[in-house]
């Protein structure tokens, strides 16, 4: 072993100390993941320096034959595992063995709860990494040198896994990474040739380069060569150049966790090969759980681009629109140029010929989920629902096929999951009924109960229930399905079209007729308050209600605008009543106008309170109230 120079002791970030004792605790029913992980490192190693290489060929330092190998130890308890890639400098190794960068981080680390089985679950979702090797090792040894650095260079890290780790110069003659893992007791199974050939079996055999071990002699001790023999115990070919047919399940299920960082099988892959004016293929896949930093909109994402086998970038995002972010995968492409940046990606006609096929195969895949495997999709909707809701605004050229992926809750359904898809709405919609109606709100519960519901109530028509942030914006792009206009409950005057008999429209224009003074004394009562006062269709149970005014914004804009700071557009609510309520025919027949006055406004707060909204003047409201109560126990 060479000197050491330069030796320090440095702390774990607070986050890696818990993400450790995390994983030895949670994973310790699926330990040999660990392999997995560090093959998957040692894999992007490579690919990093195949990429790198291609503008300074000396980085390859006369070895361009990239391999990883490994070799155990059973007296010493040992496994070590060794790549000739890029490699790590003495500042890299600090920076990505002791520090996790990853956006989310502080999210994730939130989210534990301190119950193994549910955490082991969100470790999945975060990606374990190197720090994996710790589920087994007791000790591990981290030798690397960085390509085109010079052999004095080499740093050597090493930690037990718990509060710091050292950190060290060493001579080290070739590039790249061996990691010395030092088993635990009760983990010397490991230590074992024939167990760490089923594992890369089982977990990497997609991986693009060969994994070695030494080969395995059963013969007279005499017969044993001097030299250490290897072999390639996987298959050593990127996953992606086979035929769909020559794939199994589990192998495209290992590829995503590799390709992902993931932890859990995607809900759904499509792997394809397109031949004609571009070549390229791609295998894109469907996570089944959400990242921490899905909303944050300018977390890493994209694909991962490779040109003609050979790797060029990680979260190559010019591939795929912003509201498919979640999706992971490969794209394979032979018209691309070796020496392919991100800016050159983002003037690329080809690039945009990609994008829109790529887009359609997702939605594709999406639309055979929803078909075929309706509880999977429930799971990808939890999930990535609020997500697609972005689509209609961004991509209008597929907006009707985006729409058809959408789910809503609906007064149809008394569970409140969203579970609806428009087709199925449309499926059940009345004979002459020709709109889609919809009404958004804060909570299931409150737009279930709002009494803008009760005429369709009443002749049983469905209505889509919206209560997630975004939908409002959303509903503003979506402004038909299927050749079906979507219509607001609570906005403008309510047609019911058809689904309103000549003999109904008849009858409530005779009752508005019969309440014009009515109308007039509530408008002089209320003043500023209203834009304008009517008498009600869409009422059956209630005295009144707020509607909003066709071109106004509705709660949930005006919400998202004043949370972001924006000025909000001053808008004035118009107040319906429903002139067979007792209330509103008592109201009627109040000669007192200050009385009058205070039953209007006591009116009109309730039905604020009704729509989700909040009272401009509660004091006012209070008093009001208090002064009726008195009244009435008088």
């Amino acid at each position: 072993m060479s000197v050491e120079t330069q030796k320090e002791t440095l702390g774990f970030q607070t986050e890696v100390k818990q993400l450790l004792h995390l994983m030895i605790h949670s994973l310790y029913s699926n330990k040999e993941i660990f392999l997995r992980e560090l093959i998957s490192n040692a894999s992007d190693a490579a690919d990093k320096l195949r990429f790198e290489a291609l503008a300074k060929p000396e980085l390859l330092e006369g070895g361009a034959e990239l391999k990883i190998r490994l070799t155990f130890d059973k007296d010493a308890k040992t496994v070590t595992l060794e790549d000739n890639g890029i490699g790590l400098s003495r500042e890299e190794a600090i920076a990505h063995l002791g520090t996790i960068a990853k956006s989310g981080t502080a999210d994730f680390m939130k989210h534990l709860t301190g119950d193994q089985k549910k955490d082991s679950h969100l470790i999945g979702q975060f990606g374990v990494g190197f720090y994996s090797a710790f589920i087994v090792a007791d000790k591990v040894d981290v030798y690397s040198r960085r390509a085109g650095l010079a052999a004095s260079e080499g740093v050597h890290w090493s930690s037990k896994g718990e509060g710091d780790f050292e950190v060290a110069t060493v001579e080290k003659a070739e590039r790249g990474t061996r990691i010395v893992l030092h088993l635990k007791a009760g983990e010397e199974e490991f230590a074992d040739g024939w167990r760490l050939r089923n594992i890369v079996k089982k977990y990497s055999d997609h991986i693009a380069l060969p994994i070695e071990l030494p080969k395995e002699f059963h013969g007279e001790e005499k017969d044993k060569p001097t030299e250490v023999e290897w072999e390639t115990v996987n298959r050593a070919s990127a996953l992606w150049t086979r035929g769909r047919t020559e794939v199994k399940d589990e192998e495209y299920q290992e590829f995503y966790k590799h390709v992902a960082h993931d932890f859990e099988n995607p809900l759904s892959w499509s792997h394809n090969k397109v031949e004609g004016k571009l070549e390229y293929t791609s295998l894109l896949y469907v996570p089944g759980r959400a990242p921490f930093d899905l909303y944050q909109r300018e977390a890493p994402r994209g694909l991962k681009l490779y040109v003609q086998r050979v790797f060029i970038m990680d979260q190559a995002d010019e591939f795929l629109p912003l509201y498919l972010r979640f999706i992971k995968g490969v794209v394979d492409s032979n018209d691309l140029s070796l020496n392919v940046s991100r800016e050159i990606l983002q003037k690329d006609p080809v690039i945009d010929s990609m994008k829109s096929a790529l887009t359609k195969r997702v939605l594709d895949m999406l639309e055979k989920l929803a078909k075929n495997e309706p509880e999977q999709y429930k799971t990808f909707w939890k999930n990535f629902g609020q997500v697609l809701k972005e689509g209609p605004a961004e991509d209008f050229a597929n907006k009707e096929k985006i729409a058809s992926l959408l789910r809503f809750a609906s007064t149809g359904d008394d569970s409140g999951e969203q579970s609806v898809a428009l087709a199925d709405y449309l499926a059940r919609a009345k004979e002459g009924q020709d709109k889609i109606y919809f009404l958004t709100g804060e909570t299931h519960a409150q737009v279930k109960n709002s009494p803008h519901l009760e005429v369709f109530r009443k002749k049983g028509i469905e209505v889509l229930l919206l209560t997630d942030r975004i939908d409002e914006w959303l509903m503003s792009y979506l402004s038909e399905f299927d050749g079906k206009s979507f219509v607001d409950v609570a906005r403008g005057d309510l047609d019911l079209g058809k689904l309103d008999s000549e003999e109904d429209k008849k009858a409530q224009e005779e009752i508005a007729k019969t309440k014009e003074g009515l109308v007039e004394r509530l408008k002089s009562a209320l003043g500023e308050q209203v834009a304008q006062v009517r008498v009600s269709h869409r009422l059956t149970d209630s005295p009144a209600i707020l509607a909003i005014g066709e071109q106004d914004l509705g709660l949930q804009m005006r919400q998202i605008l004043e949370a972001s700071g924006q000025k909000v557009p001053e808008s004035k609510p118009i107040f319906e009543i429903n002139p067979a309520h007792p209330l509103i025919e008592k109201l009627d027949g109040e000669p007192d106008e200050e009385r009058f006055a205070d039953l209007s406004h006591i009116l009109f707060d309730q039905a604020a309170l009704a729509a989700g909204d909040s009272l401009k003047d509660p004091a006012a409201y209070v008093q009001r109230l208090n002064k009726l109560l008195v009244e009435l126990s008088a």
